[in-house]
């Protein structure tokens, strides 16, 4: 069994919210920890600082185009973060569970 972390992040609680409770009714992830943090970065030349909910969320890593997809069909933005953190090693019983409640 190979996992993953998958992180995105949206522009506020209620999209976050709305988009990680989607994830884990579909079995994409075993569990999405949702974080406050600002952002700085550049957009359209324009260097911007913002308040943004941080995802991160834990699924197998067959499964992470298929949530790669997700997120970005159901994403406000025009170009959201979508990163994949392998996973090299990590407390067997806790992977058996990422394994076992993901789809």
């Amino acid at each position: 069994m190979s996992c993953c972390m998958v992180i995105a992040t949206c522009s506020g609680e209620d999209e976050a919210r709305a988009l990680a409770s989607k994830i884990i009714e579909n079995r994409l992830a075993a569990c999405v920890q949702l974080s406050t943090v600002t952002s700085m970065y550049t957009w359209q030349d324009k260097v911007c600082t913002e308040p943004e909910i941080r995802l991160v969320m834990k699924t197998r890593d067959r499964l992470y185009k298929t949530l790669e997809t997700f997120i970005r069909d159901n994403h406000a933005y025009e170009v959201p973060q979508i990163v994949k953190v392998p996973i090299e090693d990590g407390y067997p019983p806790y992977l058996d569970w990422i394994s076992d409640t993901t789809g």
